[in-house]
């Protein structure tokens, strides 16, 4: 349902309250705020596509990793940044989602941090690694960081916390109660939060007290996107206030956000699936319409990020995201509530002068669901001296299981061993089937529902 105007503004008084006594800083508060009064005045978030016009002529990167003395003075000017608040409850997962295994020995944490050692090493630059949490992935990940003493530079922290809001109710925007489990009363407030945790928490301005001028932010799920020369370079060269990445679409990512341009202000946008209207899905995954996904790897100044953030006094005035849900994701009877939550990536609309440039596929490797570890895990990558997965084929292969393999556990179950999937081009599995140990897939592969057992060693064909 949609709320509207004459919603009484009672919910967002307690709501106020809840934050504040929770301890919730000023400018997460005065954000929600902002949004509550959004949604209680009928907006949606949504970009009809009759609002926007397809992104043309972008900059482009092909990986130039030129070692020039510009490249290393801007990465070395770079402080790196990991959103790592998700918990994987996609695939079923009560811990932070980067904790899971990518290699028998290795989690997505530790191979974020080895790609950042390995350069600190290669290029003789700080460059320093911080993780935004949210309060349900941060002591988990602190310990799993402790192995890496020699991470931390100087007395800046590994890490910030994301801040909290309150459930609403979908019927009055009140605060949801849910005594039985209060904590499921609380959500993060989307990684749009990034901006406000930064100023609020003093990182940012320590920073660049400490030298640096711009941060380079990503998802933790996306092991494509690590320290890079070039782009280090082409962003400080650019000028530009603000710059995202985008790539070439496939089909495992056609509803995935996507970079346009605003017809009243040619002002670049992000929007995102949840923000169109669903009769405008066909064209909203058209690559024909929108060819580049956007990969959520971001650049930012430092400094023009400070100024913006003074002068609107932490509310950078972010579209809001709708996200309806049930105060227990588990149970379809609890109260329908809403989450508001904002994009980190929609801040491009903030800075006159941003940028969209085009970079490899290798840059944009994210896991969302089993489909993609499937595929991370088999002999379709490898690991290089530096700690990135690098593709063996091109175009990858499009890895489609069914709803068998959907929860992690389930998913290790019924395929123990990584797949064989270097000369496939597609993989569909629709029924329960189990596979054994050194499994090849060539060609198309279409498993029926009848399920079954798949040998070891067996090679399957179109």
């Amino acid at each position: 349902m949609v709320v509207h105007q004459e919603q009484s503004p009672e919910g967002k008084i307690q709501a106020i309250e809840k934050m504040v006594q929770r301890g919730v800083s000023p400018s997460a508060i005065a954000i929600f705020a902002y949004n509550w009064d959004q949604l209680a005045s009928g907006a949606t978030g949504m970009i009809p596509e009759s609002t926007i016009t397809p992104l043309a002529n972008p900059d482009s990167y092909q990986g130039e990793d030129t070692d020039t003395r510009d490249n290393r003075e801007a990465l070395a000017s770079t402080a790196m940044i990991k959103l790592n608040g998700g918990l994987g409850t996609t695939m079923g997962l009560n811990k932070a989602k980067s904790l899971l295994q990518v290699t028998n020995t290795m989690t997505f944490v530790d191979l974020m941090v080895r790609q950042v050692l390995w350069t600190r090493k290669k290029y003789d630059v700080r460059l320093p690694l911080i993780f935004l949490h949210s309060f349900n992935t941060q002591s988990d990940v602190l310990q799993g960081l402790s192995v890496y003493p020699e991470l931390r530079v100087g007395d800046l922290p590994l890490d910030m916390l994301q801040s909290e809001e309150p459930k609403l109710l979908q019927d009055n925007l009140t605060p949801v109660s849910w005594p039985s489990n209060p904590h499921l009363e609380w959500c993060p407030p989307g990684h749009g939060d990034l901006y406000p945790t930064m100023l609020d928490s003093g990182i940012l301005d320590q920073l660049i007290d400490e030298g640096f001028l711009y941060a380079n932010v990503s998802n933790s799920d996306n092991l494509g996107a690590s320290p890079d020369l070039g782009l280090a370079g082409w962003f400080a060269r650019s000028g530009a206030p603000f710059a995202t990445e985008i790539t070439a679409r496939t089909p495992m990512d056609l509803k995935g956000g996507h970079i346009a341009v605003r017809r009243h202000d040619n002002q670049l946008i992000l929007r995102e699936s949840a923000q169109t209207p669903p009769e405008e899905m066909v064209s909203f995954t058209d690559p024909t319409i929108h060819p580049h996904a956007h990969c959520n790897n971001l650049w930012f100044d430092l400094h023009a990020l400070r100024d913006k953030l003074r002068a609107t006094k932490g509310v950078l005035g972010l579209p809001l995201i709708r996200n309806a849900k049930h105060v227990d994701p588990h149970d379809p009877a609890s109260p329908a509530v809403i989450q508001i939550e904002t994009a980190m990536g929609a801040a491009i609309e903030s800075f006159e002068g941003a940028k969209a440039i085009v970079v490899p596929r290798s840059r944009f490797l994210p896991v969302k669901s089993t489909n993609e570890l499937a595929l991370l895990r088999s002999d379709a990558f490898t690991l290089g001296e530096d700690f990135v997965p690098r593709a063996q084929v091109n175009p990858l292969p499009v890895v489609r299981l069914g709803q068998a393999y959907a929860a992690l556990d389930s998913f290790e179950q019924r395929i123990p061993s990584p797949l064989f999937l270097r000369h496939t081009r597609s993989l569909t599995v629709d029924g329960d089937w189990f596979f054994g140990e050194g499994v090849h897939i060539e060609g198309d592969v279409h498993l029926g529902p009848e399920g079954g057992r798949i040998p070891d060693g067996t090679i399957l064909t179109s």
